[in-house]
């Protein structure tokens, strides 16, 4: 690992409480939620409530955006902890990015609320975007991580519901095996992906089914009719085999998938875009997939 930039947020991400393996479920969603003070605010971006009727939302709109096409944005968290304020930043950048606004949203959580509660949620922003006008062919899902596996379900729902699928896909360290078995992740070395905790949150997700259930895992769905789709992955994460099995498996179905394996890049590093290049070269790349 030679890029200094990723050397130095190993040893902060290592030595940072998200990696204490004693906290609480209350302290690990108040901790990351606290990385929001770590990012300065954009210029040219106006946030504001959404009301979507049921599901606690955010739009995020820079001044000068192509007002006809719109990202609707799904945080990652292992379906555990996570939320609009954690990934306001990356949810902004991606946004500036492609020059579109972005509706992020507040999916509920386990344990509380296991699979499918957030493909639920997913699924009612989506279609209250739909019924507030947007075009489904306008609209690009967008997620990190979880969400990023939550991004899949929710296209592949609407498919089988037989809805009109969104435009595009773009899905950044996805999640899409919860069954935890992959060599990547059985032998991570990733400070934010590691077989135990990930392992606790599957469970925690899943509340007893299937972990190969195709609605949870997107890997084991028929992938057939999925829009045009982006999937980035870090060559030093615990989820690299996900995205790589995920784009053979989405070939096979005839999606037009697009895969970038960032070298000596770990778990959601787009996250932290404000301190490393790559990750703010990672989100151009979104933003140009979604404005083609």
């Amino acid at each position: 690992m030679a890029n200094p930039q990723v050397q130095q947020l190993f040893q902060m991400l290592a030595a940072s409480p998200l990696s204490s393996p004693t906290q609480t479920l209350e302290q690990m969603r108040t901790n990351l939620d606290a990385m929001a003070h770590m990012f300065p605010p954009h210029p040219g971006v106006n946030t504001s409530p959404a009301e979507t009727g049921g599901v606690r939302a955010e739009w995020i709109r820079p001044e000068v955006a192509d007002r006809d096409r719109t990202i609707l944005f799904l945080h990652g968290g292992g379906y555990m902890v996570g939320s609009i304020d954690s990934h306001r930043d990356l949810a902004t950048r991606i946004a500036k990015a492609a020059n579109m606004p972005a509706l992020t949203i507040d999916y509920r959580l386990a344990p509380e609320h296991p699979a499918p509660a957030a493909l639920d949620d997913a699924l009612h922003a989506f279609r209250w975007l739909v019924n507030a006008g947007h075009a489904p062919a306008s609209i690009a899902i967008v997620g990190d991580s979880a969400g990023g596996g939550l991004a899949l379900a929710t296209a592949l729902a609407l498919r089988d519901a037989g809805e009109s699928m969104p435009g595009a896909l773009a899905c950044l360290s996805p999640w899409v095996d919860l069954a935890c078995d992959t060599p990547s992740l059985v032998n991570s070395t990733d400070p934010l992906m590691q077989p135990g905790p990930v392992g606790l949150m599957a469970m925690a997700y899943l509340a007893g089914q299937d972990p190969r259930t195709p609605s949870i895992s997107p890997l084991f769905a028929d992938l057939t009719g999925l829009p045009r789709t982006l999937i980035q992955v870090g060559g030093a994460e615990g989820l690299r085999d996900d995205g790589e099995r995920l784009a053979g498996r989405a070939r096979e179905a005839g999606v037009d998938v697009t895969l970038e394996v960032w070298d000596d890049m770990f778990h959601a590093w787009q996250m932290f875009a404000v301190m490393l290049d790559d990750g703010q070269r990672a989100i151009e790349r979104v933003g140009a997939f979604l404005r083609e």
